[in-house]
């Protein structure tokens, strides 16, 4: 008696194993991800490294735990699709150097498989340029932030 849950095996089975190894491959979640191409299509830079975006408003997270703290991000509406999200602002005092309707650039934080980054919740991005001037410069005084 043949159990029809096992493998044919035999002179004539390599197209039947093919074919099952082809269907239970999407079983596995990564090649379910990569062939459907899941995380590219609900990534908001569409695969970019960065992106442009228009700041819509400035707000505070509070951090996890153990850390209490308010930390200062922005709302932006990226330029390619019109997306919305929101970015971490980083340096001491940066928010002062950004207002609403300034055009930034963003890119990924660094978090572990693209996630969030340490103590902030639900923030994978952070604001690196503003109105075309490093943020970082423009807080060590070194450049002056540009009128748009």
């Amino acid at each position: 008696m043949t159990n029809s849950r096992k493998s044919p095996n035999g002179q004539f089975a390599a197209r039947k194993l093919q074919r099952k190894r082809q269907h239970f491959r999407w079983r596995d979640k990564n090649y379910l991800r990569r062939t459907l191409g899941l995380d590219r299509k609900s990534d908001p830079f569409e695969g970019a490294p960065q992106a442009k975006g228009i700041v819509l408003d400035k707000y505070g997270v509070g951090s996890k735990q153990p850390n209490s703290a308010l930390r200062k991000c922005v709302r932006v509406q990226l330029v390619k699709n019109g997306k919305q999200i929101g970015a971490y602002v980083p340096h001491d005092g940066g928010l002062l150097y950004i207002d609403i309707h300034d055009e930034v650039i963003i890119e990924g934080i660094g978090g572990s498989g693209g996630g969030a980054m340490g103590d902030i919740p639900g923030i994978k991005w952070r604001v690196t340029k503003v109105n075309g001037a490093s943020l970082a410069e423009m807080v060590t005084g070194r450049k002056e932030k540009p009128a748009r």
